[in-house]
């Protein structure tokens, strides 16, 4: 294995613009949930006439899509995934709106048969539910609560509300409670394999939530603990969660 500082040094580098993982192909791995969301997705969008995608990302998702409805939008909040996400999706003739969180979704109401999301960042119940036309369906995979928290609390130490965040009942709860009904919801626990220090650094530049201050120095001291443990021990191991979401409205 090559030495710490080379495998930081090129993870530092990497570009972690839009929702591709290729960069770890070989240096991690995650086990993905049973229903498999793009499946359901795809059987999805070829029964509706219109579609928004929430968080799209890069586009990636939607890019595999072998068949779209005559109106798909998406929204994403950070610009530089934005502009990939036109450039992937704008051809296929999908509206990309670049929208921030805290912002209502700039449609008028029962604008879509379908709503859906791989991994929102805050879903909007009540957004959600007014965008939907009556008998329009909500389709999500959304991050479960306590996500990576091994890899997560090895550098920021115990964070015991934060893995109370993202309870799947309490999100079903949510929903109904903006008039929406929930009909399957399913959750999954994924074993997360990291094999070398510079997966972590990239994927903790992708994923800047999970330790919002993070940087390489700030966190070498970490960081160089954890690389001995992989060279030694093997593997780092994490776990994610997730559920699949369903409602009407």
């Amino acid at each position: 294995m090559r030495t710490f500082d080379e495998l930081v040094s090129e993870a530092d580098r990497a570009d972690v613009t839009g929702w591709g993982f290729d960069w770890l192909d070989g240096r991690a791995s995650e086990e993905r949930p049973p229903w498999g969301y793009a499946r359901l997705l795809a059987g999805r969008l070829r029964t509706v006439r219109s579609a928004l995608d929430l968080d799209t990302g890069g586009g990636e998702v939607l890019a595999e899509m072998p068949e779209l409805p005559a109106r798909m939008c998406a929204t994403e909040g950070w610009a530089p995934n934005a502009e990939r996400a036109r450039a992937l999706l704008g051809p296929r003739g999908v509206d990309v709106v670049v929208l921030d969180d805290e912002s209502p979704l700039p449609f008028p109401d029962a604008s879509f048969e379908l709503v859906t999301s791989r991994h929102p960042v805050r879903p909007d119940w009540a957004e959600i539910a007014r965008v939907l036309t009556p008998g329009g369906r909500y389709l999500a995979q959304h991050v479960g609560p306590a996500s990576a928290f091994e890899l997560i609390e090895y550098l920021l130490g115990p964070l015991p509300e934060q893995r109370a965040g993202r309870d799947p009942r309490q999100e079903s709860a949510d929903a109904e409670a903006a008039g929406l009904a929930v009909v399957d919801l399913r959750t999954a626990g994924c074993r997360m394999e990291f094999l070398d220090i510079g997966a972590v650094v990239f994927i903790l530049r992708k994923c800047v939530w999970w330790v919002p201050d993070f940087s390489v120095a700030r966190y070498r001291d970490r960081l160089q603990s954890l690389d001995l443990e992989i060279r030694e021990r093997g593997p780092f191991v994490a776990h994610s969660t997730r559920h699949l979401i369903e409602a009407r409205r």
